[in-house]
């Protein structure tokens, strides 16, 4: 199975890693890139079957309730039986076996971090409801990733555990069968796997090579090492063989990777060629002349073979592997409220602070019920609920946004600003009402900034505010940011969260105190920006600057990075492209 013509496909790969996890899953985990279909479920059947016969395989909905997953108290066995009584959860029902979480990429963060706990110390442990249980459970994890963006991810908790990432985008339905020659003698294999030993050169190697790539998990290293193991082992070898490090290092390293091993080398930046057919192959252990190489190589070698040539060009780029989440501004995105919202728990409180949440309360009295009967002369039939086990549901109820345009009304080029900004106006709120979305506008020219239009979703008061927005004059674009800012506070107050949208060519001339000079207005423009920035607002700079104009965007560079904004050049843009823009910078910003 590990032979090169073994590994040559997508597909062939991922069932290499099917095989090579289920020899030995507990405590990490394997991310699936890819949506619902044939191909992802000939995978997990190829996992299945992998697996020990006895081995449970749950599957977990990413709103899976906490007393589900972790345990809890057995109400309907506690009031028989007149003492607590626990109740296992899933994660210890999988004991020895592998959870398979649907929709990982809207994984609520407590959960992964319930089931991260669970993977590092191999059991589940309950503290609550007059229980104190500790129950084994040895499981592995596939995360379901089928998020259609690169910053739609799994928790970050658990892509740190994952020994290894299978995307399955690239295979074709016809790719996926089973061949029954690829077919692995499990059990045996598992065998091996425990009987093999790591080489202290091997550790080496791994450690050195995940160093180079940039990766600074501890836990890379260690899971790269089990799966030569594994590679070993499924192989029938007696022990770990270079050959078996290099291709475990490419499954287990290569998704990790930030960075290149080797700035500027030519030699890494593309795979090798394979040599031509009127040659005798050589030992790739081997350099051209005929000295060994260097173990870390060809580890290294074999990683950079088999980074995505498309994350080859952004880590040389210097980007990240990943697009970067964006958690600025998300934690007013989502209120805990009692009245309206998508349940989300229970806490004490009383009727008239909300929804009584029976099961919660009935779960709280229970280990009472013996002291509580015998208090009233052990009345058998009767539960015995007390003010102080009252619970009541808690929902999470999403906020609105509220678009701040901050918009340059000054100069020759205004009419063309202003016009894309009522149109993007208009489009923005056209989906005002199923988003609870506003939209408010801010222009700023000669020495002051108004607002324009106050956050609204009126398309009727929009249109009569905006069309005779006048234009013309200077730059005070500290003013403008100064009044963004405080606009934003107020939008906060109401229950909103606030998102600016900062539309300007950069030629700042006019400072706070309405004094001429574009030094002392570029200082002032970057200050505002600095507080907006520390306000904690989320924002986007659209820069309308001409192409020619190199030193005006420059300005705007500076001015988005004081604001911690999004930077964005549209010089010849439409109402279209600065709705599009906006919408895709506000989603990102609701997560």
């Amino acid at each position: 199975m590990t032979d090169p013509e073994a590994t040559s496909t997508p597909w062939r790969r991922a069932c290499l890693v099917a095989d090579a996890f289920a020899l030995a899953p507990a405590g990490c985990g394997v991310i699936v890139r890819g949506g619902p279909g044939p191909v992802r479920d000939a995978w997990l059947t190829r996992l299945r079957a992998a697996l020990p016969p006895a081995a449970p395989f749950r599957r977990i909905p990413a709103s899976i309730a906490d007393d589900r997953l972790i345990g809890g108290l057995d109400i309907p066995a506690t009031l028989k039986a007149q003492r607590p009584v626990a109740e296992k959860g899933l994660i210890a029902e999988t004991d020895g076996g592998v959870l398979v979480i649907a929709m990982a990429e809207r994984l609520p963060s407590g959960i992964a971090a319930r089931i991260a706990s669970a993977l590092d110390a191999e059991s589940v442990t309950i503290e609550r409801d007059g229980l104190t249980l500790t129950t084994p459970a040895s499981v592995g994890f596939v995360a379901l990733d089928e998020g259609a963006d690169d910053d739609e991810v799994p928790p970050a908790i658990l892509i740190e555990r994952s020994a290894y990432f299978v995307d399955l985008d690239p295979i074709a339905i016809r790719e996926a069968t089973t061949d029954p020659s690829d077919a692995v003698d499990c059990s045996a294999a598992r065998a091996r796997f425990a009987a093999l030993r790591e080489e202290p050169e091997a550790v080496a190697a791994l450690v050195a090579a995940a160093a180079g790539l940039g990766i600074a998990s501890l836990r890379a290293p260690l899971f790269a090492l089990r799966a030569a193991r594994a590679i070993a082992a499924i192989e029938g070898a007696g022990k770990i063989e270079d050959r078996h490090i290099a291709l475990a290092a490419a499954l287990a390293l290569a998704h990790r990777a930030t960075r290149l091993p080797a700035e500027g080398d030519d030699a890494a930046e593309e795979p090798p060629e394979p040599p031509p057919e009127d040659e005798p192959e050589t030992d790739e252990s081997k350099g051209p002349n005929d000295e060994p190489r260097q173990l870390e190589d060809v580890v290294l070698d074999a990683i950079v073979s088999a980074i995505p040539a498309d994350l080859l060009a952004r880590l040389k780029a210097g980007a990240s592997a990943r697009a970067k989440a964006a958690t600025r501004g998300k934690a007013g995105d989502r209120l805990i409220s009692t009245r309206r919202g998508r349940p989300v728990g229970t806490r004490p409180g009383l009727p008239r602070e909300g929804r009584i949440a029976l099961v919660a309360t009935l779960r709280a009295a229970a280990p009472w019920q013996p002291l509580r009967r015998r208090e009233h002369g052990g009345e058998p039939a009767r539960v015995h609920v007390l003010p102080d086990d009252l619970r009541i549901v808690m929902h999470q109820e999403r906020r609105g946004a509220t678009t701040i345009f901050v918009v340059d009304a000054s100069g020759s080029s205004a009419f063309h600003r202003l016009a894309e900004v009522k149109g993007a106006i208009e489009l923005l709120l056209a989906d005002c009402y199923v988003r609870r979305d506003s939209v408010a506008l801010i222009a700023f020219r000669g020495k002051d900034a108004e607002i324009v239009l106050p956050a609204t979703r009126s398309t009727a008061m929009a249109r009569r505010r905006l069309a005779g927005l006048p234009g013309g004059g200077g730059t005070p674009l500290a003013r403008g940011l100064d009044a963004a800012a405080a606009l934003a506070v107020q939008v906060r107050r109401t229950g909103q969260t606030p998102f600016v949208v900062l539309m300007t060519d950069g030629q700042a001339n006019v400072a706070r105190d309405g004094q001429g000079g574009r030094a002392k207005a570029l200082e002032d423009a970057l200050d505002a920006g600095r507080r907006l920035f520390a306000a904690g607002v989320s924002s986007l700079a659209i820069d309308t600057s001409a192409p020619s104009r190199q030193r005006d965007s420059a300005t705007t560079v500076s001015i988005a990075d004081a604001m911690g904004a999004d930077y964005l050049k549209l010089p010849v843009a439409d109402s279209a492209r600065v709705n599009e823009a906006v919408r895709r910078s506000a989603q990102r910003l609701r997560g």
